[in-house]
């Protein structure tokens, strides 16, 4: 099949973009290689933007993923920084802002998602920041001084990380949240109360069902912030965690299926078979909606990149990421459905927790381990077998869950 592949075009330079091009190069493509990013900075990782390179304990040229002589060996062709505006799948182009027109044989679509800034007019006020890039983490980095104050819009994963971050920095920090607990899309109430602790005694100021959100530019550089139609007081600086935005407006104003994001198959194939999309821009083939992971990224990049190579690889990884703030690394695998199951708490120290959900047949739907790598080993391992599990050893501490044996194993379809 890469004998009728002379040219392949990459959209995004991010995780998903860049473990493409590595996989392509790796496995015997040896066409014309393009990769189009609006930014100047490529393959690099995103997660220590908010922790470690916010922080300044990391150099920005530590987040890239491969060295500069490895990027360099897989002789592509750069557009950047550069935004693709258009696609035209009949002449098989794609338009540039710049006004290029490249073209291709084969797309591949990794633009990822964006900040989410719920106001349009925020974005043009100097104290409010994004954490999603590398000039993101620096602007917002020089602001991290001992004693200022930090206000952050959004209980989320971004949010409380920088909170943590800033915090540690010297800061006076809080944050605003307009639901009624943290995290709360995505972990059971347990887990939201386990956050709003963890933060609570390391000083942030949490509010939670805070009101509608206004900010105003104040004087010397300060932000104002009023919720519910009152004032909460002048930050040195803002941060807005509201969320991330799916970028798949290229894909589905040129017609492709889309969602919540553009739909694939198992293999990373859109609805127009010389089209793939992978990372946060991609439809989990099993979940049916985007995962915004450093692991989803990288996995389901390696599989889509292979299968346009007709090395098909369906992709179907349980989702996992993680979080590090103060002291815990908080590791989350599975998602946890709406139905029937069984809600554990597994506490082993005041520094070691888990939450645990187990299903209506007692499987492992998900798994929110903190300072617990092992345990989130283990889990991959339960659900890949599809075991069922006994609720009373998973919560008993005294138990070594590593000679947990399976009963009635059923293998999964």
């Amino acid at each position: 099949m890469t004998n009728s592949i002379s040219r392949i075009l990459i959209i995004g330079a991010g995780q998903a973009g860049a473990w493409a091009a590595h996989t392509l190069r790796q496995n015997g493509f040896d066409g014309e290689l393009a990769l189009v990013s609006n930014e100047e900075s490529v393959f690099y990782e995103r997660p220590p933007l908010s922790k470690q390179v916010l922080a300044g304990q990391m150099d920005a040229a530590a987040t890239q993923l491969f060295s500069t002589e490895a990027i360099e060996a897989m002789n592509i062709e750069w557009h950047k920084p550069d935004t693709a505006v258009a696609i035209d799948r009949t002449r098989k182009e794609v338009r540039l802002a710049s006004g290029k027109l490249l073209s291709y044989d084969k797309l591949m679509l990794t633009t990822g998602s964006r900040a989410r800034v719920p106001v349009k007019a925020w974005a043009e006020i100097d104290g409010v920041h994004t954490v999603r890039t590398i000039a993101d983490a620096a602007r917002l980095g020089a602001k991290l001084l001992p004693g200022r104050r930090l206000a952050i819009i959004g209980g989320g994963w971004i949010g409380l990380e920088v909170a943590a971050t800033a915090r540690k920095q010297g800061l006076d920090v809080v944050v605003f949240e307009l639901g009624e607990r943290l995290c709360a899309r995505s972990v059971a109430p347990q887990v939201s109360d386990f956050l709003y602790q963890l933060h609570s005694d390391q000083g942030v100021d949490v509010r939670l069902s805070c009101g509608a959100i206004d900010l105003a530019g104040a004087a010397d550089g300060a932000v104002r912030v009023s919720a519910a139609g009152a004032v909460a007081g002048l930050f040195d600086a803002v941060v807005v965690g509201a969320g991330a935005e799916i970028a798949s407006e290229l894909g589905r104003e040129a017609g492709l299926d889309t969602t919540s994001g553009l739909v694939v198959d198992a293999c990373g194939k859109t609805s127009d078979a010389d089209i793939y999309a992978a990372g946060d821009v991609a439809i989990h083939p099993e979940l049916g909606y985007c995962i915004q992971s450093w692991a989803n990224a990288q996995n389901q990049a390696i599989s889509a990149a292979l299968s346009l190579l007709g090395q098909d690889r369906p992709y179907a990884d349980v989702p996992w990421l993680w979080s590090d703030q103060y002291q815990c690394n908080i590791q989350i695998l599975g998602a946890a459905g709406s139905g029937e199951g069984t809600d554990i708490r597994r506490v082993c120290g005041d520094n070691q927790q888990s939450f645990i959900r187990l299903d209506a047949e007692d499987r492992l739907e998900s798994l929110i381990a903190v300072n617990d790598p092992k345990l989130i080993k283990l889990g991959k391992r339960w659900i890949k077998a599809g075991m069922k599990l006994p609720a009373e050893i998973l919560a008993d501490p005294a138990q070594n869950l590593m000679t947990l044996k399976p009963y009635g194993l059923i293998a999964r379809r």
